[in-house]
This record gives C-alpha cells, structure tokens and sequence, in this order.
C-alpha cells in the first residue's frame, strides 16, 4: 500500500513535468507567431512601465537639478578667478606704467645733474602739492640738513622749474615758475634771438588754459621767432644765469599795447612733479 502511494506521486510529477514544459512551450510558439503580447502580458508590462517612469521623473529631475547646480558652482568659481586675474593684470599694467614714469624721470634727473657744472645738485622729492596752490608752491623732501638754501634754483626734466622760497630742517617750499600772486618773486628772463640780439625780460604769470607761462617787460624791437630758447639772465641776483626755462610759443602786445608779451612752453611738465634737483651752489 505504501508503495503503491510512492509511485501514485511520482506519476502525478511526471505528469506535472510534461504539462508545464508543454505550456512553456506553447507560449513560446505563440509569442513568436503573434506580433504582440497577450493582453494579461500588456497589461503587466503597461504596470510595470508606468512604475519605472513614476520612480525614474523625480530622480532623473534631482540628478539634474544636482548637475545644473553643480554647472552653476563651477561657473561662479570660474568667473570669479577670470575677475581676480583681470585685476591684477590691471595692477600689474599700472605698476609697469609707474615704474616706467619713474624711471624716465631719474633719467631725465641724471642728464640734468651731468649739465650742472658750476653747482652741487641735491635731488629731492615732491611731498606736499595741494590743490588750493597747485600752479603756485611744493614741498620737497630735502631741508638744510641737505645743504639747501633761500633763494637756490630748483629744476626737473630738463628746465627751471622755480626757486626755494623756504628752507626747514628737513623739507623745504619751492616757489614755481608758473605762480601768479602779485607777492611773488618774479623771475628774469633773456632771449638770444638768431640774429644774436638779446631780448630782456620777466617771467610774469602762468596761463592754464595752454599751460604756458607768459613773459613781458620786453621793450627791445628785434624779431623773436618761435622756438627761441629762454634762459634766466642772472640779473637782480636771486637766480644764477643760464638755466633753461623754455620755448617761445607765441607772441603779442600787452593789455596796454605798450609792449610785446611773449607766451612761453615750459621746458617741464610743471602739472606732473615728482622728483627735483636743487642746484646747490659750489663753495
């Protein structure tokens, strides 16, 4: 009885065996024959698409948001960089140019310093140009201390740019050319003229709108041309004779008419002082 049980259940999965492998293979055949799925099938697939894009939207827009974020990190970090980059080529651009102003300067300085044979020169800074004196007064770095004295000339570039009007330990005023106060020491003046004639004068005021320093007291009629150097002429004792002042730019009669006033080109920038030679008189 017992075996006969044993053999009853190794038919029945024998049986099982042969009817699964035969719909397996049923479903095989039809699936292929058929160009689309059975309806059960569609309908698990349709579920399983739905769920697939249901979890596949709201990870797909973080990953994005994520890589859009990421994007805009990298660009603000990039921008930021170029800016950085840009100013300090812009610093370096404007150092260069200081550096290179600075240099011309010194140069200009030491050509200067070889033409004073007959004094000591003392180089010095500007430190002190305010604007309510601009065109009028410097402060230079260089006092008594330095051998510096009321009254001695002062240059830059390659011409007269005014004389110390007050001396102090260490710093001293220079009284420029270009002053136009009444109370100012006036500056004399010659002309050597191409015929050889010499045309004496005064330095008189300071025209800012050509930044020309205008020169008069002349009552010679010889021809002066444009170009003709202007020199101190020594006369009155305060500025020794021979320093270069300019050029001739111009010419005309005074507000009376009395008199030929002269418009002069300094030999200087005198809007741009930084370094100056205090021609210290040989003992």
């Amino acid at each position: 009885m017992r075996k006969f049980s044993f053999n009853r259940r190794l038919v029945i999965i024998i049986v099982c065996l042969i009817v699964s492998f035969a719909l397996m293979t049923v479903s095989v055949v039809i699936r292929n024959k058929r160009s689309t799925p059975p309806l059960i099938q569609q309908f698990g697939n349709d579920i399983v698409g739905l769920a697939d894009r249901v979890v596949a939207l709201p990870a797909n827009g973080l990953s994005g948001s994520v890589s859009s974020v990421s994007e805009l990190l990298n660009t603000y970090q990039e921008n930021q960089q170029l800016k950085k980059q840009v100013s300090e080529l812009a610093q370096t651009k404007v150092r260069d140019q200081t550096l290179a102003k600075e240099n011309k300067q010194l140069n200009q300085q030491v050509k200067l310093n070889d033409s004073l044979t007959d004094y000591t020169a003392v180089s010095a800074a500007v430190i002190t140009r305010t604007p309510s004196s601009w065109q009028n007064q410097v402060v230079i770095n260089k006092g008594s201390s330095a051998g510096v004295q009321k009254n001695m000339p002062v240059m830059s570039g390659s011409g007269l740019i005014g004389r110390v009007a007050e001396v102090n330990k260490t710093n001293s005023k220079v009284e420029l050319i270009t002053d136009n106060n009444d109370s100012a020491n006036r500056f004399a003046v010659q002309i050597t003229t191409k015929s050889g004639a010499t045309v004496n004068g005064v330095l008189s005021g300071y025209k800012s709108a050509t930044g020309q320093i205008t020169m008069n007291n002349i009552t010679t009629k010889a021809k002066i041309h444009k170009g003709d150097k202007v020199v101190t002429s020594g006369l009155g004792g305060v500025t020794p004779k021979g320093l270069y002042v300019g050029k001739v730019a111009e010419t005309g009669g005074d507000d009376y008419g009395l008199s030929t006033k002269l418009y002069i080109t300094p030999a200087t920038d005198l809007t741009d002082l930084n370094i100056v030679t205090v021609a210290v008189t040989k003992q």
